[in-house]
């Protein structure tokens, strides 16, 4: 049993780029899906591949390098609101990573999205990790 699945789910892409794995595979729940769905769309992972048909149902994650150099696309996953202490923010505070290069990964009442989406549509929420 795992008290913060989202923590967990940073962490072990966390160990696989430190590791210069290339394949990570997840538990899943649809929290973590919308977020894998993220990555992919922001160029931070190369694929990814939802595994439902068996038991558990996983999330296996293709990890993004640079060609050349061998530098992963995702440099730093911060996990911000913890199940302790959690973190929400109007629309008025919306953090911005990096000055606009990272993302914040925000869990609003129309579902998860990055900061500069929540911009858009002026709705904050629980910002669950920043991502660079």
């Amino acid at each position: 049993m795992v008290t913060d699945p989202i923590a967990d789910y940073l962490t072990r892409i966390r160990n696989a780029v430190m590791a210069n794995h290339r394949i990570v595979e997840i538990p899943s729940s649809k929290m973590k899906k919308e977020i894998t769905k993220i990555l992919f769309d922001k160029g931070y992972i190369l694929n990814y591949k939802f595994e439902d048909e068996i038991f558990p149902p996983s999330i296996k994650i293709a990890l993004k390098y640079h060609p050349v150099s061998k530098m992963s696309a995702i440099t730093q996953m911060i996990r911000v609101s913890k199940p302790g202490l959690r973190k929400y923010v109007n629309v008025d505070r919306l953090p911005r990573v990096l000055n606009g290069l990272g993302i914040a990964i925000l869990s609003t009442s129309h579902g998860i999205m990055t900061d500069k989406e929540a911009r858009t549509k002026n709705i904050g929420g629980e910002v669950l990790c920043y991502i660079s």
